[in-house]
């Protein structure tokens, strides 16, 4: 199966061993199996909630029990509350969260991307800085969701496929209310 390791057994001729070699055996093979389950394991990811009322705290759970298992070509990862309004993927990871804020610098006269027929707002200061954290609201959808993506080498690849990706499920659970294009 691709991108999955593969690992081969030799067997080989047992070793007398004692009852003090068998515990180093056994406590040696214990700290490799915990050290390759915890590596690049950082925990969950916690994403805040906050205060809606009950239509769009309806509304964003559709749309969070309708996110995908992969975002451009990241995995989901867990995140905490179990109950979070939103989903991560990748590490570091993308940050997908419903019922935020309307952006600060975000009205009608503002600027944003279009993926797929929604408007995406991205503050200027992060388009003008490519290595910077990335923040992109769909802020005319009501309630108003949130990608985050951490600056790194391909910090645009990710927030173009992952608005690209987003836009049917923001279209289908969260109504337009401002244009934002």
């Amino acid at each position: 199966m691709p991108g999955r390791a593969h690992l081969s057994v030799q067997r080989r001729p047992r070793r007398p061993e004692s009852r003090r070699t068998r515990g180093v055996v056994l406590s040696s093979a214990v700290v490799l199996l915990l050290t390759g389950a915890l590596a690049g394991c950082g925990g969950p990811v916690e994403i805040e909630s906050h205060d809606l009322d009950d239509a769009d705290r309806a509304a964003c759970e559709a749309f969070v029990g309708d996110l995908p298992e992969t975002l451009a070509d990241e995995e989901r990862v867990d995140v905490e509350p179990d109950d979070a309004l939103g989903a991560a993927y990748g590490d570091p990871a993308m940050v997908v969260t419903c019922g935020v804020p309307t952006p600060e610098g975000f009205d009608l006269t503002a600027q944003c991307q279009v993926a797929n027929g929604v408007g995406w707002y991205i503050p200027n200061e992060v388009l003008d800085d490519p290595d910077a954290d990335a923040t992109l609201s769909a802020a005319g959808n009501r309630p108003v969701v949130e990608v985050f993506v951490p600056g790194d080498g391909d910090r645009g690849d990710r927030a173009a496929a992952a608005i690209a990706e987003l836009a049917p499920l923001v279209e289908e659970h969260l109504p337009l209310v401002t244009r934002c294009d």
